[in-house]
């Protein structure tokens, strides 16, 4: 990520560690379905290469990882914020050197992944996060990478869970990776029937995704100005800017340095 920062303080609780581990504690974990989504285990299903390097991040209880071991795939990482699950899976798998369990942050997490399933864990982020999301995927992936899985299709009140609609993922995404596949499931299971998105996305291995600070760019600025002058520089693809007003996420088909991107947004910059 590249030095350009907005002091904006976010609207949205901190779902830390603490957070996390406080639900597993008190068993208030209604996200967890006690098995593989339909449409997950549908895409897993087709999966021919089973030395594929995968990576499940907020990966809870992990059914997939038990499905993918079940089939017979050799390389599997999970990685999950809150202790609890970490511990289970840790002692479930011990024996099985197919898979490795990694207590941690995601956003810190290096690797090298050939697939990445998204299950429960975009909608479990703040809002806040989803360039930074789209930053670290792209990241962790290795050239031509998949990253799949499932989004939700509708908006909640309050979260987590946050939802979001197609067209919102659509720009998120575009340019960084390229669209397989993204589309309303038929098969999920019925608390989530025609609410759920199936999506596959291939990394774009041939631009740049950075993030940068907002660095005294006025909060009271609109995200459509700002990335508006982002556009003028040459090489940018996409660029949107995070809802708390502290980070933007470019995608470029050549490296941009922080300097460029300051005098681009000199006319957003506080007097």
């Amino acid at each position: 990520m590249s030095d350009l920062k907005c002091d904006a303080t976010s609207l949205y609780k901190p779902l830390d560690a603490a957070y996390w581990e406080a639900h597993y504690s008190a068993k208030t974990t209604g996200w967890d379905l006690g098995t593989v989504a339909p449409p997950i285990k549908m895409y897993i299903d087709k999966i021919a290469d089973k030395n594929s390097r995968i990576l499940i991040p907020g990966c809870g209880n992990s059914y997939e990882a038990e499905y993918l071991l079940n089939l017979g795939f050799t390389d599997i990482t999970v990685i999950d914020i809150a202790p609890t699950p970490a511990v289970i899976l840790q002692e479930k798998f011990k024996n099985n050197a197919a898979i490795q369990i990694v207590l941690g942050d995601f956003f810190e997490h290096q690797g090298n992944y050939d697939l990445i399933i998204e299950q429960t864990f975009f909608c479990a982020l703040p809002p806040t996060m989803r360039q930074k999301y789209v930053w670290k995927m792209h990241q962790l992936l290795a050239d031509k990478g998949i990253l799949a899985g499932l989004l939700f299709n509708r908006t909640f009140e309050s979260g987590p869970p946050f939802g979001g609609n197609q067209e919102e993922y659509e720009m998120l995404f575009k340019d960084a990776f390229s669209f397989l596949e993204m589309g309303p499931t038929q098969n999920s299971i019925a608390p989530r029937a025609n609410s759920e998105l199936f999506f596959e996305l291939r990394k774009n291995s041939t631009v740049f995704v950075n993030m940068y600070q907002s660095e005294n760019i006025k909060c009271s600025t609109s995200s459509s100005d700002v990335t508006e002058k982002l556009f003028t520089i040459e090489s940018v693809l996409n660029a949107s800017r995070s809802s708390d007003f502290e980070e933007i996420l470019i995608v470029s088909i050549a490296a941009i340095d922080s300097k460029t991107i300051k005098d681009a947004l000199s006319n957003s910059k506080e007097n």
